[in-house]
């Protein structure tokens, strides 16, 4: 997650993160693994509808965050877009979120009974944390957050119902039980650190692994997760990624957010290895990035890219969305064919 300060003072970094997304990728730069993109929703922006995070149910429809509006929505199959909750505004308006200085959704995930979860950071103890929606219930916290975080990557590990989060401020991966309770610094490894800003940001548990992505260092970091459940020794896989927020893998088309990418719970993946497309918010791109750590560029704001902030996958199909944090212009979702 990326997202503009709403301060008057915005810091030389986010200047530097403007004009960089104002230059186009060189035509070479550009391949073709990601063909027919297409905008199939527009969000209004004068209503705060910034989609952040997004997952995708069995029958296609996609479960987001919009950011600033504090909400969840489900964005049908053919664009319609309904919102399932608005979060209450904290008493001193979110002012005190770190890093940004207003309240806001973040991750979110879906269990396969249609439960979802999501996260929300106001900088209040009251409201900072890990949210539930059953279908047809009412939003409810189920673990605080240290309000001194930015919780916003979320993971859902089906077979030991554990959701895991990235804390982009505090430099941590939380872990909590998906029924709800305290929650436990699951990995604090330098490597998720910010360098200024916000560091540990997207998330996603594939082939034994947590990886995450760091915005700040430009980089994707992998965390063994252990037999007995604890955090093994985090690895740097791939480096110079200007602005990186979310991503997923080739392999984990699936939807059902388990993370394996073939639905049995296995955690073994469909043999596509570790492939990722990825956001790169801030160079306004859609990166493909090989096991090796090299990456082509394969979406660009000439496909409609405005600040591109997470990615899902379901078969063949790359869903985009993008949250127009510093164009602000149109906040959208885009569906381009994954080709082999």
């Amino acid at each position: 997650m990326f997202t503009k300060l709403s301060k008057a003072a915005v810091s030389a970094a986010v200047l530097a993160a403007a004009v960089a997304m104002a230059t186009p990728a060189p035509a070479s730069a550009v391949s073709d693994p990601l063909r027919c993109a297409r905008t199939t929703v527009h969000f209004d922006l004068a209503k705060g509808q910034t989609p952040e995070n997004i997952a995708l149910g069995p029958d296609g429809t996609a479960y987001v965050t919009l950011a600033k509006a504090r909400q969840v929505a489900a964005v049908s199959r053919h664009g319609g877009v309904r919102i399932l909750a608005t979060l209450p505004e904290p008493a001193d308006g979110g002012i005190h979120t770190p890093a940004l200085g207003f309240p806001l959704t973040t991750g979110v995930v879906r269990a396969q009974d249609g439960t979802l979860y999501f996260l929300y950071a106001t900088g209040t103890a009251d409201l900072t944390g890990v949210w539930r929606l059953r279908p047809g219930g009412r939003p409810q916290r189920i673990a605080a957050l240290a309000a001194t975080g930015l919780p916003n990557g979320l993971a859902l590990d089906a077979r030991t119902r554990t959701l895991y989060i990235t804390d982009s401020t505090l430099g941590t991966v939380w872990r909590v039980p998906a029924s709800g309770g305290t929650a436990s610094a699951w990995s604090t490894d330098p490597a998720l650190a910010p360098a200024g800003f916000l560091g540990a940001n997207g998330l996603k548990i594939h082939n034994g692994a947590l990886w995450a992505t760091n915005l700040d260092k430009g980089t994707i970091v992998r965390i063994p997760l252990l037999a007995d459940g604890r955090a093994g020794t985090a690895r740097v896989t791939a480096t110079g990624l200007t602005g990186i927020d979310d991503f997923a893998f080739t392999g984990d088309g699936d939807g059902d957010g388990d993370g394996d990418g073939d639905g049995d719970g296995d955690g073994d993946g469909d043999g596509d290895g570790d492939q990722i497309i990825a956001a790169l918010n801030t160079v306004n791109q859609v990166a493909l990035i090989r096991p090796d750590g090299t990456r082509t560029t394969v979406l660009t704001a000439a496909d409609g890219l405005q600040g591109p902030t997470s990615i899902a996958l379901r078969g063949n199909t790359v869903h985009v969305m993008s949250a127009a944090y510093l164009t602000a212009k149109d906040p959208n979702l885009i569906l381009a064919h994954l080709g082999s």
